[in-house]
Order: structure tokens, then C-alpha cells, then sequence
């Protein structure tokens, strides 16, 4: 009788137990989702902190899709693993200050997505984007950044990561000048220096003439792509100061900025010379203001 009173205790104690478990569990379940939820509809504060736009979304996609589009379409004599050198990206900057990006951070990346400029086919620029563009792809025979796997995957992008966090922040990134260190000034300036570091035989350079002073020692062009020419490769540097097609020029090559950039370039022992409106640039201008007097042809009559 004393056994079966004691075995009957003990199974209500296991039961009491078990009860109580599975409470804990269910509790424990309910705590864990109210979390995620919670950090699904309210983003950390901290991740709030900055200025510009977030990352750009999909951004993984997107700089993939242009990886191989570029090794396959662009440039298929390039051999690279895209797989790699996204990995190899989201690690510069992943779980990262993104006010305290260093060009060593973005090294390993350089050196994985390396790839040979020829001689005489490196064509910097300032303030001249969109028509520096429009240039190489109808002329076909000289390269920009942008010309480049580096360039070609980040064009237009933003992104950045955060101290507290192993995922791409989405929120909001530091603007261009919010702080010095942001990653994209950072992946810029290292892959501009390892672009100019590459250059040998003659630099080509498109800047803007319609603009009071084309080139500025502020500038990527003027701070990391000028002092990185090696003189012992390059021997000669072309500029090219376009002007809006209609427009009043501001600056020319006889003007003191342009003279500013050919002091410090004969200064590096490089031969220099300079172009105001290149005529197979402004030809492209044209295509917009074929009326404009700069674009008439003259024609000689039969």
C-alpha cells in the first residue's frame, strides 16, 4: 500500500514536471518570436544614424549579375570567380563603423579582381561623367574605372554594414562627405589608385570646361589618380576640356587651373599637352545639337 501510494506521487511529480517544461518551452517560443518580430517591424536605432540612403537593395543580385555579365559578355577573355569576389567585397565592409573603412580593407579585393590595362587605353576624368561614358562606349578603344570589372560592378551603388550587426544595413549609409572613411569614398579611391597605378604609355583625360576650375586638387582625379601615375610607365598626358555645346565656356586649357594640373604633371618628369573640345567627343555632344554652330560640317560643293 505504502509502494503504491509512493509510485502514484511520483508519477504526479513527473507529470507536474513535464507540465512545467513544456509551459517554459512554449513560453520561451512565444518571448523568441515576439523578438523577431519586433526587430522585423523597428529596425535598431543605430542603424538609423546616417544621412543618406541604405544600401542599395538586392545589392548582392545586382553586383553578381554584373560580375558575370562582365566576364562573360563584356570582357570574356577575364577569368574570375564572381562567386569569390562578392564574398571577398561584403567583407571590406561587413559588421564594420562605416565611418572607419580603410583602402587596406578593400586590398584583398583589388588584388582578387585585378585585371591588365593596356598601354595607352586609360582615360581618367572630372565632372565629365556622363559624357566621358557616351565617349567609350561608341569610341570602343579606351577605358574608364567604370570600363573596369571594379568600376562595372559598383557604378551607381551604395552600401555599408554595421559595428552591431553580421548583415548589409539597408536603413541608411553615410553620405559621399558625411565622414572620409565611408566605403564607397574608400572603394573608390583605392580602386582609382590601383587604376592610375596601372596606366602606362599615354593618359588620356576628359574634364569639364563649362565649370570654374575643370580640375581641382580636391577631386579623385586630382587627389589619388594624378599622384599614382607612375612616370617610369607613362610618358604622356592628353587633356581634354569640353565645354556644354551652346554653352559659355568657363575654363580652358590656357586657364590657371589647367595650368595648375600641367605644372604638377611636368613636375612628375610627364610630358603633357592639352585640347580645348576634342571633335570626336563633341561629335557625341552633338547627336543633341546637331543645329548648334559648333556641330555644322562644312561641305564643299561639287
Amino acid at each position: 500500500m505504502v509502494r503504491e501510494s509512493s509510485l502514484h506521487w511520483g508519477q504526479k511529480c513527473r507529470c507536474l514536471l513535464l507540465g512545467l517544461t513544456v509551459i517554459l518551452i512554449l513560453g520561451a517560443v512565444v518571448v523568441f518570436a515576439a523578438v523577431i518580430f519586433a526587430r522585423r517591424r523597428d529596425p535598431p536605432a543605430e542603424l538609423l544614424q546616417w544621412k543618406g540612403r541604405g544600401s542599395t537593395d538586392n545589392l548582392k543580385e545586382i553586383m553578381l549579375g554584373r560580375c558575370f555579365t562582365y566576364i562573360r559578355t563584356v570582357n570574356p577573355e577575364l577569368r574570375k570567380d564572381c562567386l569569390k569576389i562578392w564574398e571577398t567585397f561584403k567583407n571590406a565592409f561587413i559588421s564594420k563603423n562605416p565611418c572607419n573603412i580603410t583602402e587596406q580593407d578593400y586590398q584583398p579585393l583589388m588584388e582578387l579582381a585585378a585585371q591588365p590595362i593596356l598601354c595607352n587605353k586609360t582615360l581618367l576624368w572630372s565632372k565629365t561623367n556622363e559624357l566621358v561614358h557616351k565617349y567609350t562606349k561608341v569610341q570602343g578603344n579606351l577605358l574608364t574605372m567604370e570600363d573596369t570589372l571594379l568600376g562595372y560592378m559598383a557604378d551607381g551603388l551604395t552600401w555599408c554594414g554595421n559595428p552591431s550587426s553580421s548583415e548589409i544595413n539597408y536603413q541608411s549609409c553615410p553620405e559621399w562627405h558625411e565622414c572620409a572613411n565611408n566605403p564607397n569614398l574608400i572603394y573608390w579611391k583605392t580602386a582609382s589608385r590601383a587604376f592610375a597605378e596601372a596606366a602606362c604609355g599615354v593618359v588620356h583625360v576628359m574634364l569639364n570646361g563649362s565649370i570654374n576650375q575643370p580640375f581641382g586638387n580636391s577631386s579623385i582625379f586630382g587627389s589619388v589618380e594624378v599622384p599614382h601615375l607612375n612616370p617610369k610607365k607613362v610618358h604622356l598626358m592628353k587633356i581634354w576640356v569640353m565645354h556644354n555645346i551652346g554653352g559659355q565656356p568657363s575654363d580652358s586649357c590656357s586657364s590657371s587651373s589647367i595650368k595648375e594640373l600641367k605644372s604638377i604633371i611636368e613636375g612628375r618628369n610627364i610630358t603633357f599637352s592639352c585640347e580645348d573640345d576634342h571633335r570626336a567627343a563633341q561629335l557625341i555632344q552633338c547627336v543633341g545639337n546637331p543645329e548648334e554652330p559648333a556641330c555644322r560640317v562644312c561641305r564643299t560643293e561639287s
